[in-house]
């Protein structure tokens, strides 16, 4: 699927690892396509995860969600030692994705091109090329689970010839 393709959703949920191109994607579809972008930072914990995501998905307009409920179940374990979504609770925002005409996209890249581009962007990343396979990995998994339930497109970022620019 390029790029183009994405434009025909109302709803574009981007995902992966940190460096995997989330942002420059989002900023693309907003440029060139008017999505709407909506970043997803830390949700203070008194705030109900699953509806937050609900409401950003049922919005109006065409919108591109840079980050979405996919980093919680990946990165929340990492940083809280827990997370806030069940694997149901992201059954069922996938499903809400499908429904209101969108689709899930998985960006990753090989673990040494992940951390190459975080070197270049912030400085030396904090974390290692093992630390990093095993967030791809796990960004794997969940877009395993998820996919039958919502369409999910896996893009190689390391493998598209002009990187979102």
């Amino acid at each position: 699927m390029n790029v183009g393709e994405l434009a025909g959703y109302r709803v574009v949920a981007l995902d992966g690892c940190d460096g995997t191109g989330k942002t420059s994607l989002a900023n693309l579809l907003a440029l060139n396509y008017g999505f709407t972008i909506v970043h997803s930072p830390r949700t203070p914990d008194q705030v109900d995860l699953a509806d937050r995501y609900r409401s950003l998905i049922s919005g109006d307009g065409k919108v591109v969600m840079d980050r979405c409920f996919i980093s919680e179940l990946v990165y929340g374990p990492i940083h809280r030692g827990r997370t806030r979504l069940s694997l149901e609770d992201a059954f069922d925002l996938a499903e809400a994705v499908a429904a209101h005409g969108g689709v899930m996209v998985h960006l990753t890249a090989p673990p040494q091109v992940i951390r190459h581009r975080l070197l270049e962007r912030d400085g030396p990343p904090s974390a290692s090329i093992e630390e990093i396979a095993e967030l791809v990995d796990a960004y794997r998994q969940v877009f395993d689970a998820v996919n039958a339930h919502v369409q999910v497109v896996s893009i190689d970022t390391a493998q598209v010839s002009q990187p979102f620019r």
